[in-house]
């Protein structure tokens, strides 16, 4: 069994995507034998007002049975927009949300702004994880017209220690660290922080160039199978998994990846 947790509907503005409604993702998920994917629309990165595009998501996943069973939606939450709590609320108890994606960069707030906090703490109330990306797209080959996270500027491309501030602030939430890019160094008392339980991390970055060793220094607990489709493609992330030798890692482990680490994170 696959499950992805962390794929896309919607619109990237620099970008023509392909397969990027929930009819296209489940035709290549079905060709790739991906079984279930975390979603979320990609539009909530850059309205206004992302309820809107939380709105459209559940409106496409209830307009097909086949897609309810398939997909597992994330709603875009933006807090430092007005009303944004309410936003949270009904996602979550009318519109059935499973968890919440937060993009700082693109939102324009600090990861640890008392707002994202706030956020991080409601979600936790709900028993709900929330999802961070590193980045959404290579900082090298980024349109112009993007934002500016190019190394050396004054908001670069995250590293694994730039996401350490919200779990240290809210260490008892659900984190979701997706599309794992440049360095991964950590000392000992960081170590801890990613390795709490509450800490799943995807597989489809660049930086994840050995699978095989991430899980021996980070273990084996704390990766699942992510595409970041349909920006990124189904096969990175599935020979990631399946290219590891026997003595890198058993059948058991490979099983944890693919779906076991997924299951027991989302409560499925």
């Amino acid at each position: 069994m696959l499950i992805d947790i962390n794929a896309y509907v919607g619109h990237w503005p620099f970008q023509q995507l392909k397969h990027n409604t929930c009819a296209g993702l489940l035709e290549r998920m079905n060709k790739f034998g991906v079984d279930i994917s975390v979603i979320s629309n990609l539009n909530g990165i850059f309205y206004k007002n992302t309820q809107s595009a939380n709105e459209e998501l559940m409106q496409e996943i209830r307009s097909n049975k086949k897609f309810h069973d398939r997909f597992i939606p994330f709603a875009v939450i933006n807090p430092i927009y007005a009303g944004w709590k309410d936003d949270l609320d009904t996602s979550v108890k009318k519109m059935g949300f499973k968890g919440v994606r937060i993009y700082p960069k693109y939102h324009d707030f600090d990861i640890v702004d008392p707002a994202c906090i706030e956020l991080v703490k409601r979600v936790r109330d709900h028993g709900l994880p929330v999802a961070f990306n590193f980045r959404m797209v290579d900082s090298r080959q980024r349109s112009w017209m993007d934002i500016d996270y190019i190394v050396g500027t004054p908001k670069p491309e995250w590293n694994m220690k730039s996401i350490l501030p919200i779990i240290k602030a809210v260490p008892d939430a659900k984190f979701m660290i997706l599309n794992f890019c440049n360095n991964a160094a950590l000392n000992e008392e960081e170590m801890a922080l990613v390795k709490k339980p509450g800490v799943i991390i995807d597989n489809s970055g660049r930086a994840i160039t050995n699978m095989a060793d991430f899980i021996n220094n980070y273990g084996k607990d704390k990766f699942a199978f992510g595409t970041h489709a349909p920006i990124l493609d189904y096969l990175t992330a599935q020979l990631r998994i399946e290219s590891m030798r026997p003595n890198e890692a058993d059948e058991a482990t490979k099983e944890l990846l693919r779906s076991g680490n997924a299951k027991k994170f989302l409560g499925i």
